[in-house]
């Protein structure tokens, strides 16, 4: 996932004004790009997150009934066949593909809402039978929201804090700014943008020359680890289909609904040739 981030420097920063550069002046210029290329980094990596979790939550919503009834049909073809067979590999395999299906603690929770004792809710076989249901609830960040989330991480990112409290303070804010962008919150992000243009600024002193390259080696290191966190995210089975489909991901899963049910029809009439 590539991420290109300019950053500019004014024609002061740049050496251009009056009198001879700062020793450091070169190095601060680099750390300054780095930090800033850093926090565009993290804010790519973080949309991308809330995408991934999101899209993960609407495909197990509206996929996942359809993923139960073709393991529940899978289950009893097996176990029609070990029934006219009577094979002791067929009865193992029908007892094991039963055992997976088995109910257990907190199923109601790990379903979703979507079964209970009596088996699938109303809403999750209307699904099944592509009858009108319900659309789950959507967590999508408008694009103002996105807006607001970019700006506030640019100015209240913790790697721009120098004191170790301005820091806490700045790691306490930006997971408020998270929680917030991840619900897709707009009115919550205004408010916190108002509180922090409200807040305490601090002015950035300059580092000496070591702290600036213990500083760019630390930005170095927390660039890999994002690195890490955005191939695994891609490389993720939710990750990679959202790829596939960015602008329109309700279509792909529209698609993948159709080619599972079509899978489900096939399996409800492998199942009545067994039984006839």
């Amino acid at each position: 996932m590539a991420y290109p981030v300019r950053v500019t420097t004014s024609e002061g920063e740049q050496g251009g004004g009056g009198g001879a550069p700062r020793p450091e002046e070169r190095l601060e210029q680099a750390v300054r790009a780095a930090e800033q290329a850093l926090i565009e980094f993290e804010i790519a990596v973080e949309t991308f997150r809330v995408e991934v979790e999101n899209f993960s939550r609407l495909h197990e919503q509206k996929l996942g009934p359809v993923y139960a009834r073709l393991e529940e049909l899978d289950a009893r073809i097996l176990e029609a066949k070990a029934a006219r067979t009577g094979d002791p590999e067929d009865l193992r395999r029908a007892d094991e593909a039963r055992s997976r299906l088995m109910p257990i603690p907190g199923v109601e929770e790990l379903m979703n809402g979507w079964m209970d004792g009596d088996g699938l809710f109303p809403e999750a076989t209307a699904m099944l039978t592509d009858q009108p249901v319900r659309p789950p609830q959507r967590v999508r960040p408008s694009e103002e929201a996105r807006r607001l989330y970019r700006d506030l991480a640019r100015k209240a990112h913790p790697d721009l804090a120098q004191e170790e409290k301005e820091r806490r303070r700045r790691e306490e804010f930006i997971t408020r700014v998270n929680d917030a962008y991840a619900r897709g919150n707009e009115a919550e992000l205004r408010e916190l943008a108002a509180e922090w243009a409200a807040g305490p600024e601090l002015e950035r002193a300059p580092s000496a020359a070591e702290e600036l390259y213990a500083r760019l080696e630390w930005l170095a290191r927390r660039k890999e680890l994002l690195t890490l966190v955005a191939k695994e995210l891609e490389e993720g089975a939710i990750g990679s289909m959202l790829r596939l489909a960015p602008d329109d991901p309700d279509r792909l899963l529209e698609e993948i609904a159709e080619q599972l049910r079509a899978q489900v029809a096939e399996r409800e009439a492998e199942l009545a040739a067994l039984l006839a």
